[in-house]
């Protein structure tokens, strides 16, 4: 009993040192932050985004939010069905359930004696599982406060109040319509992984379109929550991965200005080859480390 508690301590301590060199190492680049700010080009601005959020959500409640509900009463029950099949990986819960245990795993590795590539798989996956999971717990609870604010009936009170009534403050479950959180986690997830895996972006879009899709076919939220909802997801975690890539951390900018992955696609094949051949025993874990390093160690 009292091995298996030092060996707990022994963890957490670990942890605890892994996130306090972490700390040292994200506020030692401010600096490089200030040194990289730049004026945002049209379109990434703040009242661009805005002006976009106001066109797009004004249009899709007076030419979308009305024929609706009557539309979706028309179909077939099986296109319900099969939307409501897949309309759940839009929950923030699994996703932060698991970029949380990798976080906490990670940091409770003693990667300093592993190999390279294991030191930059490590350091790589911590960094943009923590990038996931930030982004959809900030985004969520963003959502969240506008949802229980605003208190807009949601589609199955369409015929006792239509399609815009709106009760601040309400604090009533069925008034939570607007905007809707599926679709802010998983505009937020999507936008995370098309930066992490530029190859796969369309791909990502297009799935992540039709999770967000799924709030409306299944009669939970009306088009235009969805939308407001994938706006809000998808720029906050684009003003996240900006920070992140002024200060050189897990992306960079490019001369042009095009944020980019640091670790690059033959990177990670090498990564993932140096991972896969630990786990099938072809290869040590640990680094070489060289005889002089070794002696002055030993000496410590």
């Amino acid at each position: 009993m009292q091995s298996s508690n030092k060996f707990v301590w022994h963890i957490l301590a670990r942890m605890r040192g892994n996130m306090r060199r972490a700390a040292i190492l994200f506020s030692g680049r401010k600096d490089r932050a200030q040194q990289n700010r730049g004026v945002l080009p049209p379109g990434q601005r703040p009242q661009d985004i805005l002006a976009v959020l106001l066109l797009t959500v004004g249009i899709a409640v007076v030419a979308f939010d009305i024929p609706t509900y009557p539309w979706l009463r028309s179909l077939p029950g099986e296109y319900r069905s099969a939307f409501r099949s897949v309309t759940d990986f839009g929950k923030a819960d699994w996703i932060l359930i698991s970029t949380g245990l990798t976080c906490l795993a990670l940091l409770a590795q003693e990667a300093g004696r592993y190999s390279f590539r294991l030191r930059m798989a490590i350091g790589s996956l911590f960094t943009y599982a923590a990038f996931i999971f930030y982004s959809v717990a900030a985004t969520g609870l963003i959502a969240i406060v506008f949802k229980w604010s605003l208190g807009r009936a949601r589609p199955k009170l369409y015929e006792e109040v239509g399609p815009v009534r709106f009760d601040f403050l309400a604090f009533d479950g069925t008034y939570t319509s607007f905007p809707s959180g599926h679709s802010t986690t998983v505009a937020a997830l999507a936008t995370a992984l098309a930066f992490i895996f530029p190859a796969y972006r369309w791909l990502i879009v297009v799935g992540a379109f039709w999770l967000a899709f799924s709030r409306v076919m299944v009669g939970a939220h009306y088009p235009s929550d969805v939308i407001a909802g994938t706006l809000l997801g998808m720029t906050f975690t684009f003003f996240t991965v900006r920070a992140m890539a002024r200060r050189r951390i897990g992306f960079h900018m490019t001369s042009t200005g095009k944020i980019v992955p640091n670790m690059n696609a033959r990177s990670a094949r090498a990564c993932c080859r140096a991972v896969w051949q630990v786990m099938r025993g072809q290869r040590g874990a640990d680094r070489i480390v060289p005889p002089v390093e070794e002696q002055e160690r030993t000496q410590i």
